[in-house]
């Protein structure tokens, strides 16, 4: 299995099921998508992140209505029945649509999309996925990730803001690498950027000072 990311900006996902797998899908999905459609005989007293709901029991014909309609860039079948999670599989390749089967743990069909648990620092995202085998492992290292990366997405700007810096003034590809690497590296870096960039910048200034002298 190779990890993608895919940008849902302006797309359709339509999740069949209204229990709390379903709910959870909902939510997922609507940061990311433009629209989010979620098709159940009855909901679950959870939050759906605004997404649309549709009371209805879908059968296979009607799930390829749906399809027909919304056309989704991906189907979520998260029922509690086999046979209708099939056919909203089916319906889905049919249409070249992605498809993230809920119930489908251990071994993965061919094609399913699995969604793994992420913890985004924009532009900085990590995500981490045991194929379905350990829910509460993945969700462990999600909050460890929060904890140990909570400023990645402002080590990536600064670190972009200095590659492009050293770049423009000319210093060769090799000594850029080494120069950002070493700032990445710092814990003093890290420690900074909890007082904000311009402080961190300072110290990362620093760091590259350090190498510039060592290498002259």
């Amino acid at each position: 299995m190779i990890p993608l990311l895919h940008d849902f900006e302006g797309e359709t996902v339509l999740v069949f099921g209204g229990g709390p797998v379903g709910a959870r899908k909902a939510r997922r999905f609507a940061v990311e998508a433009e629209v989010v459609v979620v098709v159940s005989p009855d909901f679950a007293d959870r939050e759906f992140g605004g997404a649309e709901r549709v009371r209805a029991a879908p059968d296979a014909d009607a799930i390829r209505e749906w399809l027909d309609r919304t056309d989704p860039a991906l189907v979520v079948a998260a029922t509690d029945d086999a046979d209708l999670n099939d056919a909203a599989e089916t319906a889905a390749r049919e249409r070249d649509a992605l498809v993230n089967r809920a119930d489908d743990h251990g071994e993965q069909s061919v094609g399913n999309v699995v969604v793994p648990a992420t913890v985004r620092d924009d532009p900085v995202t990590l995500a981490v996925a045991t194929g379905g085998r350990s829910p509460a492992l993945s969700k462990h290292l999600r909050e460890r990730f929060e904890t140990e990366f909570s400023n990645a997405g402002e080590m990536a700007e600064l670190t972009g803001d200095l590659r492009e810096e050293l770049k423009s003034a000319g210093v060769p590809p090799a000594e850029r690498r080494e120069a950002v690497r070493a700032v990445v590296r710092e814990d003093a870096v890290w420690k900074a950027l909890d007082s904000g960039r311009s402080k961190a910048r300072q110290v990362a200034t620093d760091v590259i000072g350090d190498i510039s002298g060592d290498s002259s």
